[in-house]
């Protein structure tokens, strides 16, 4: 989340008079996250949620989140839910940018997770997957093996200002990937963006699940990999086997994995890491002037990256025989 649109009070108020959600007391940006804009609305009604979406996310995707969200919530599943207008649309222009209200989710993310939080986490990222399976709309991953030739273009005439050698680390992990990326995997809908300002906590109990606009169709085990860098690694690249065991094992008591994707999770997770890193290199290196934004540090996926370059089994990770 961030702010990379201004909104003044003059135009919110006239987009808000279009739903039945009270009057406005308040409204405040969210500098988090680098994709969209996002500001906290406060009303007499309740409190909620405002994104404009910028960037990577493409108008035509937009009916894909929002019903996934609402399918999510009829299974079962603790997420944010998109709030019709009058006339029962969900998706509105603001300031000449999709916008759409969310309900707000109580609880807070953790910055610092613990064994008991990654597990948690891994019974909630399978339930998620089965919640997800008799969703009747798909949306392939954007940013899968393919797309990651064409963010390094991006960024590699840059890459060295960032970390000298960095250029040549990468481009030597896209060979390695896109000659070994793994297909046919079990898949469906995947969440792609589970880190920990994305999972919501009360006590221990973890109690929902933001921020659905990387969601797409994708193998089960890569977003399993997700969440394993945004979980169980230090800042220094230190990756703690204990937290991946809870994770995995989380995982597994809802939805336990196949030979193929054990077999598959560690070039899952470095393909994972390096998703993660061009898009924050690309990111840190185009902050647009004046923006309300916090990007990202991509030299921590670059440190992740030393780990999956020799971790060549799932018990690397923490995956019990």
């Amino acid at each position: 989340m961030a702010v990379y649109t201004e909104v003044s009070d003059e135009a919110l108020t006239s987009f808000l008079a279009a739903y039945e959600i009270g009057t406005l007391l308040s409204y405040k940006g969210i500098a988090e996250g680098v994709e969209n804009t996002n500001f906290f609305l406060h009303t007499t009604a309740g409190s909620y949620i405002l994104t404009l979406y910028e960037k990577r996310v493409r108008a035509d995707d937009l009916p894909f989140f929002l019903n996934l969200m609402q399918h999510l919530a009829m299974r079962g599943l603790a997420c944010p839910q998109p709030i019709r207008n009058r006339e029962g649309t969900a998706l509105g222009q603001l300031c000449g940018r999709p916008a759409v209200i969310v309900s707000f989710l109580d609880g807070f993310s953790v910055k610092r997770p613990g064994i008991h939080h990654c597990g948690e986490l891994g019974k909630a990222l399978a339930g998620l997957h089965a919640a997800g399976s008799d969703f009747g709309m798909r949306r392939d991953n954007s940013l899968s093996v393919e797309a990651w030739e064409p963010l390094f273009r991006i960024a590699e005439g840059q890459a060295d200002s960032v970390s000298p050698g960095l250029a040549e680390r990468v481009r030597g992990d896209l060979a390695v990937l896109q000659a070994g990326w793994p297909r046919g995997l079990p898949s469906g809908v995947i969440h792609a963006d589970l880190f920990t300002d994305n999972v919501f906590f009360i006590g221990d109990e973890l109690s929902g699940l933001i921020d659905f606009y990387f969601a797409c169709t994708d193998a089960f085990a890569y977003d399993l990999a997700i969440c394993l860098n945004a979980w169980c690694f230090d800042a220094d690249g230190t990756y703690h086997r204990d937290m991946g065991t809870a994770l995995i094992a989380g995982y597994e008591a809802v939805r336990p994995l196949d030979p193929r994707e054990v077999a598959a999770l560690p070039i899952l997770c470095r393909g994972a890491a390096l998703r993660f890193l061009l898009t924050r290199l690309v990111d840190w290196l185009n902050v647009p002037p004046g923006a309300l934004v916090q990007p990202k540090d991509p030299l921590e996926y670059d440190r992740r990256l030393t780990f999956h370059r020799t971790a060549t089994r799932a018990a690397d990770y923490g995956r019990n025989a």
